[in-house]
């Protein structure tokens, strides 16, 4: 293997940096402290209502600018000014967790949704840095890299994190609420201090000349609309879209649900943490398996091998019973999340135009923000015409088939694109 480049380095450093967040504050500690601390006296009704309209909010105007961010940041070659803005906002924001006073539920959901508007903004030019870094033929090793990087630099703070909540006495810390509210300052040092070599090491590739009689505002919003009108010049990247809404939706879906199955069947707030952990170190050399595959053979069937066995999962998630089935679902989870999710970028990075990036990649990570509707639909209708919660989980396979087939013809369109190049080159 060839040796990494500073910049590479320095790239995936960023999200060794920001799972702080995901793996910290989203997934582990937030909606536990949230519950049982900052709106103990609070209805769970009215709290949980709050939480999900602040958050629901912030998710969907992030969504809805993603291409508008993305174009922005194309015109004056400002994606890494854009995603020290995002990261800024979310630093400061997850650090605030850590001040917020018992019953103050309303400034906790206030900073929890700036903070994710920090973590979500802050991957749209993070994503687009990838075509900058990595040369167009090790894109696949080098995504996969970035994601295992991130699994693991997620997984080292969070396993700190969880020590001090267990014995806070070790850390200096009166007791575990102290702990707690000392993992959300730690999650934001953490994020902030990883964060630095990418500003220092990374560079842009230069902007395409602009109209500078246009303001910038302006041009991109005409630029992201030429876009739209044109994109049957990009079928592939269509389909491709597609098939990503598609089965990234169910790869959401499963993680949602393995969570409710852990409480379902009884599993402890302490195993619950361990099956998270356990994604986590899983999910370092996974990550790196599968960017060999993309890069040694195809990242198409890579994805197809992620989500063989993520359909194979959500069969296994309907005959759920016990503990030691939870974790090895989970295993099975953490084999293959960021592999699909690594392939997927590097896979729609050789798609786009290089100096586009941060536009198209807003797409992307629309898309992604979007890839949690169709999942709990299905569930929900199969659940209504069947009155098995069980039948409802295995509905999710059809989102793994369609996106399947979609990428089928995404692959064979982008093969078809590739053919009408070189025979209009040698022409």
């Amino acid at each position: 293997m060839k040796p990494l480049k500073k910049d590479v380095v320095a790239w995936a450093l960023y999200d060794w940096g920001n799972s702080a967040f995901a793996a910290t504050v989203m997934v582990v500690f937030f909606p536990v402290f949230f519950k049982q601390y900052w709106s103990a006296d609070v209805s769970a009704t009215e709290s949980t209502f709050w939480l999900g309209m602040v958050n629901g909010i912030a998710s969907f105007l992030l969504a809805i600018m993603a291409p508008l961010l993305g174009t922005l940041g194309d015109r004056g070659g400002s994606r890494l000014k854009f995603l020290l803005g995002f990261t800024v906002l979310g630093v400061l924001s997850t650090a605030g967790l850590g001040l917020v006073a018992q019953g103050q539920w309303q400034w906790a959901a206030l900073l929890f949704a700036l903070g994710s508007m920090g973590f979500w903004g802050g991957i749209i030019f993070y994503d687009s840095l990838l075509i900058d870094v990595a040369p167009r033929d090790r894109l696949d090793s080098i995504s996969g890299f970035g994601y295992a990087i991130g699994y693991m630099g997620g997984g080292v703070l969070l396993a700190i994190n969880v020590w001090m909540t267990l014995d806070p006495a070790f850390f200096g810390f009166a007791d575990a609420t102290e702990a707690v509210k000392a993992s959300f300052i730690s999650a934001a040092v953490w994020w902030a201090l990883f964060a630095i070599p990418i500003f220092l090491f990374v560079r842009e590739r230069p902007a395409p000349q602009r109209n500078p009689a246009r303001s910038t505002l302006r041009q991109s919003f005409a630029e992201l609309a030429a876009t739209v009108r044109e994109v049957r010049k990009y079928r592939a990247i269509v389909f491709f879209l597609l098939a990503y809404w598609m089965y990234i939706d169910g790869v959401n879906t499963i993680q949602k649900m393995a969570v409710d199955y852990g409480l379902a069947i009884g599993l402890e707030s302490s195993r619950l943490i361990q099956a998270i952990l356990m994604v986590q170190f899983i999910g370092f050399p996974a990550a790196l398996l599968f960017g060999w595959i993309g890069q040694r053979l195809s990242p198409v069937l890579g994805i197809f091998i992620c989500i063989a066995v993520y359909a194979v999962v959500t069969i296994y998630a309907t005959m759920l019973n016990t503990v030691t089935e939870f974790f090895i679902m989970a295993a099975a989870t953490g084999c293959v999340q960021g592999g699909i999710q690594s392939l997927s970028r590097s896979y729609y990075g050789s798609l786009i135009p290089p100096d586009r990036t941060g536009e198209f990649f807003g797409f992307y990570n629309m898309m992604s923000k979007f890839a949690a509707v169709l999942g709990p639909f299905l569930m929900g209708i199969t659940a209504l015409l069947t009155g098995n919660s069980r039948t409802a989980i295995l509905s999710i396979v059809v989102l793994f088939i369609a996106g399947g087939a979609l990428l089928v013809v995404a692959a064979k369109q982008k093969k078809q694109d590739f053919t009408q190049s070189t025979q209009r080159t040698q022409s």
